[in-house]
């Protein structure tokens, strides 16, 4: 009697066995990708240029059948570029939402508040859209770059001004890790071309107040002022500093390098240096810029920006991992896939990652706002 009951029993064990392995490696029927990002608040604008370079290309290899058949699904929670709110919603996209990936993050706080849960969840964030140092160093197992730090550009911005003969450079940064990472980088280029910053001054990230700084950059006879900061922060810091009688060059990074930043400017827009981390946006020599600008013309798209290339080499990279994950990736698989990626070719930029090199790419240019509202290089 005994043995009559045992194949049951062996069902009901194999049912749970089961039950337990999908809990414990999901796969996916859709490729959701999970993305917490200031779509609200004083980076927007970037932001949602960003996020239109990537579907661009996710748009792209859907219409083409997805990636063995799977379609790619971005899921996107507005964090108000709040990093308390950018944990809550990563830990959303994760637990509830079960998402495969995270995906172009934005702003250096932000990212390094939902670091520690790539580490209890073991999942993979591809492309955040900040480029910090203590992204790169030291290098975290599930954290992908794709664009260059951010102290290369703040170096390569100070060195600049040297050559072309500016001297006299004050720096304002934000007071956060994000602005202490370029004051790092900045410090590097001025140590490079042996001068000293004319004098430099923080700001409140949660509320920006200028009403010191801007005549501290007036009267200091400053030639050029690095600011380093986002989006409305950086606006209202450069009306400010012109309202105090500063005409002063002004170069930012390219955390600010959008169309958006652009009409936010106004009329203090032209000359105004940014620096970039990809191609220049209207250059069809480019490969990638070629193969962005066909499919932003296709949907009808005036044309493309800095921050909507950044967005599109992102999803080229998260895109690489996901088709060499194999039929029914996982967050493992997946992020073994990219970190096997070697002389990955974007269009004209090639990207490699190793288990002691997780920065991606390197490239760094400067641009200038011209009369017509439109970045050149």
């Amino acid at each position: 009697m005994k043995n009559t009951h045992r194949p049951g029993r062996l069902c009901l064990t194999f049912a749970a066995a089961a039950v337990f392995a999908a809990l414990a490696a999901p796969t996916w029927a859709q490729l959701r990708i999970g993305q917490t990002a200031g779509f609200s608040g004083p980076v927007a604008a970037g932001v949602k240029e960003t996020t239109e370079g990537a579907k661009l290309y996710f748009d792209a290899i859907n219409a083409k059948g997805g990636i063995n058949g799977q379609k790619i699904e971005l899921e996107s929670l507005d964090d108000k570029f709040d990093p308390k709110l950018a944990a809550e919603n990563a830990r959303t996209l994760i637990i509830n939402r079960q998402v495969l990936s995270l995906f172009l993050t934005r702003g250096t706080p932000h990212t390094q508040a939902i670091m520690p849960l790539l580490d209890e969840f073991k999942v993979p964030l591809v492309g955040p859209s900040t480029g910090a140092m203590a992204l790169h160093k030291p290098v975290h197992p599930w954290l992908f770059n794709v664009r260059a730090t951010y102290q290369r550009e703040a170096e390569r911005a100070v060195q600049h001004l040297s050559l072309i003969g500016i001297d006299r450079i004050g720096v304002v940064h934000v007071d956060d890790s994000f602005g202490a990472d370029l004051l790092e980088g900045a410090q590097k280029g001025f140590s490079s071309v042996s001068k000293q910053p004319l004098f430099i001054e923080k700001f409140d990230r949660a509320k920006p107040d200028f009403s010191r700084i801007a005549p501290i950059a007036a009267s200091s006879g400053a030639q050029a002022v690095l600011f380093i900061g986002s989006g409305v922060a950086v606006t209202d810091g450069i009306a400010e500093i012109r309202k105090a009688g500063s005409r002063a060059q002004i170069i930012t990074n390219s955390n600010n390098a959008s169309g958006g930043f652009i009409k936010s400017l106004g009329a203090n827009a032209p000359g105004t240096i940014v620096t970039q981390v990809f191609p220049n946006e209207r250059s069809l020599a480019a490969p990638i810029v070629k193969e962005a600008d066909d499919l932003a013309k296709a949907k009808g798209l005036e044309g493309l920006s800095p921050a909507m290339l950044e967005g599109f080499a992102a999803a080229k990279v998260l895109v690489a991992g996901l088709q060499r994950a194999g039929d029914n990736p996982t967050r493992a698989k997946l992020r073994e896939a990219l970190e096997g990626l070697k002389k990955l070719d974007l269009g004209g930029l090639e990207l490699s990652y190793s288990p002691t090199d997780h920065t991606g790419l390197e490239f760094v240019d400067l641009s200038i706002v011209d009369a017509s509202g439109r970045f050149r290089r």
